[in-house]
């Protein structure tokens, strides 16, 4: 079933990448593996898939230690509370939610008790939706100015989690509004470095790469519905 989901899901971003002028290699698929089981990981990764994304700590720490044998970049797509920083920091390689200065921080200072690096992306809020997470587009460029200081915690772009629409039409604004602000920050800090935008997931992630999305988190497109046993 993933093998031919996943036989899907490269068509759709192939039709994007013609339609908006981009090439195929520009596009990361983060397969979002949170509440599937360990067996449905390694049937993607045999698939080809070397990039999983979970939302929690602890369902991350079971599953990477059951496939520390398999070559897989961890990314956290979810939330990050300041009090599992110090497991994060150790299990993935991305983190795409950073939201907060004192998060940022929190992440540099265990980073450096570490003597390692991780890439990160700041999450931005940009809708009213309370369930959201993300920096309001208004202190965006404080955080960044932060982040862009820091030695570990390496920022490398922008995350939204836009609202849901039957229509995909209507979540486009978000998106363009997603890489306008990535754009002002390069030219005003970053000074180019800034190349990344994680958006995108299953029902959206087309219009998403038409947008200029490099990283699409694709969960059910690719694993089918959710096992909520799992985990």
């Amino acid at each position: 079933m993933i093998e031919e989901n996943l036989t899907f899901v490269y068509e759709k971003v192939k039709k994007a990448c013609r339609k908006s002028g981009r090439d195929f290699s520009e596009i990361k698929i983060v397969a979002v593996s949170k509440t599937h089981p360990v067996e449905k990981i390694v049937e993607a990764f045999n698939c080809g898939l070397r990039i999983f994304g979970e939302n929690r700590v602890q369902e991350a720490l079971q599953k990477k230690e059951a496939l520390k044998d398999y070559a897989i970049e961890w990314h956290l797509i979810g939330h990050l509370q300041k009090n599992k920083v110090k497991h994060a920091v150790e299990i993935f390689d991305f983190i795409h939610s950073i939201d907060n200065f004192e998060l940022a921080e929190k992440i540099e200072k265990k980073l450096k008790e570490k003597n390692k690096t991780i890439k990160g992306f700041i999450q931005v809020k940009l809708s009213n939706e309370e369930t959201k997470h993300g920096i309001s587009p208004n202190e965006l460029e404080d955080l960044a100015k932060f982040c862009a200081n820091l030695n570990r915690l390496k920022i490398i772009g922008l995350m939204t989690v836009p609202p849901y629409f039957e229509d995909i039409e209507k979540v486009r604004p978000y998106f363009v509004k997603l890489r306008k602000l990535r754009d002002k920050l390069n030219e005003k800090i970053f000074n180019g470095r800034l190349a990344e935008l994680s958006m995108g997931m299953t029902h959206d992630f087309e219009v998403a790469i038409e947008e200029g999305a490099t990283y699409v988190r694709i969960g059910t497109g690719i694993f089918g519905e959710r096992d909520y046993g799992s985990g």
